[in-house]
Formats: C-alpha cells, structure tokens, sequence
C-alpha cells in the first residue's frame, strides 16, 4: 500500500475519526476518534465488551465500518477499492489466539507469506526468517512444530510472522490472554523491544504494568467511546472521569 501522496512522516501515520461500527443492533463503536505517531506505541485499555478488540480490527480492515475515517498513511482503509493485501503490507496484527500451522515448521510459518502471498525468494526469506526468529529469542526451535512448543513460543513465532511482511505498524490484540504467568514475560519483552527499535505498536492489553512501563499514551474505553486517555505518567495516577477510576481500582 503505497502512502497517499502528499503524506509525510511528520503526519499521523494512524488516524481515525469518528468511527462507528455496528454488528446488527448493537452498537460497538460510538465514534471513536485519536491520531498514532510514526514510532508511537498506543496502549488500548478497558473493561471487556468495551470494543477495544473490534476497533483494533477495523484498522487492519478485518471488521468494516459504519461511518467515520481510519488512514494508514494518508489512505483510506475502508476505500473500496484499496487492495487489502496491500493494506495487510503495511499493518501487521498479532492475535490472542496464534493461529499457527500446525503442520508446518516455526520457520515454514514465519516464511508462508512472503514466500506464497508476495512471491519473494525461497532463499532471501528464509534468510530473514532465521533472523526474526533469532529476534525473538527463539533460535534452535527453527524446525519445531508448533505442537511442540509452549504457548509463549508460539506466541513470539506468531510475531516473527508478522514482522516477515516488514509492516510499518503492529497490531496487538489482547497477545497475553491466552498464556500462562510464566510465559507472559517472553512475550512482553519481545515487544517491548520492538517499541524501543521504533516499530509503531497499537496493543489492547490487560497487562497494566505493561502498559505503564511501553505505552506513550493510553486510551481507556468503554461501551464503545474513548472515556480518558493521556500519558502513562499521568494516566494512572490523576484519572479524571468516575469510569476510568473504577476500572483502575479494579485491577491495580
């Protein structure tokens, strides 16, 4: 996906404005509007059913929407006619759930995409797939199965996956919910090291220690509007609004 002309990297590299999305009746999103910075990491927090998972989503174009704007890079996600591979390109997302191969290797899985979707070299992929997966600390589990490792190896497999396609944003869906405690961490920290390297990172994320420690601004949701949001330094100690209070005294 080719930046709209005219888009610099001095513009919000993610822009949404007024989002609405509906599925059937019930209303998700109620206009949900913030700008992300190139290098930015965003953290999405909020109690569950608050639509952080559905607005994640829209942005890599998986749900439509009903009303409203996201750019990535000055285009248009919801355009009609923007190939949504391309899209895919630039917007990489990793799941709760890691939706690995089963049948195919750590290494096979990572290399799928370049390889079959954008036709790229056998060779020059495996190549990079061997760094990534160095990246993610898993070197010498190139050749496992995904039934053989732990789900926080999984986990860091699906990364590698996503960053093959070289995006220049991550998506982060809720990537520890499905892990055990002592798994949590590996994850945590192969991200956080994106962030530092200044990969532009969007995560919805119960992990509020996390949140505190990564995000350059949080965004706290509920019933489908962006109730308070500011910088972590300021977020969780001066909320304003009864709702964020609530929600942080529950689960610091």
């Amino acid at each position: 996906m080719t930046a709209t002309a005219g888009w610099t990297p001095d513009q919000p590299i993610v822009s949404l404005k007024d989002v609405h999305k509906s599925f059937g009746e019930l209303e998700v999103l109620k206009g949900v509007s913030f700008d992300v910075m190139k290098g930015e990491v965003i953290c999405i927090i909020g109690p569950s059913g608050s639509g952080k998972s559905t607005l994640i989503r829209c942005i890599n174009a998986l749900n439509n929407i009903q009303k409203g704007s996201i750019k990535v890079e000055g285009q248009e996600v919801h355009d009609p006619k923007l190939d949504k591979l391309e899209l895919r390109k630039k917007v990489g997302m990793v799941f709760q759930q890691y939706n690995l191969f089963p049948h195919k290797t750590a290494l096979e899985n990572v290399m799928m995409a370049p390889v079959l979707v954008l036709k790229q070299d056998k060779a020059d992929v495996e190549e990079r797939a061997r760094k990534l997966m160095a990246k993610v600390r898993l070197q010498g589990k190139e050749d496992n199965y995904p039934g053989e490792l732990s789900g926080g190896q999984q986990q860091r497999v699906a990364i590698a996956r996503s960053l093959a396609m070289n995006p220049d944003v991550m998506l982060f869906d809720e990537v520890t919910a499905a892990l055990d405690p002592e798994t949590v961490k590996e994850v945590l920290v192969t991200i956080k090291e994106l962030a530092q390297e200044g990969m532009t990172c969007i995560l919805v994320t119960h992990e509020m220690g996390f949140a505190r420690e990564i995000a350059d601004h949080i965004y706290f949701t509920d019933r489908g509007v962006i109730v308070e949001h500011g910088p972590p330094a300021t977020f969780f100690t001066e909320a304003k609004d009864p709702r964020t209070k609530k929600f942080l005294e529950q689960i610091l």
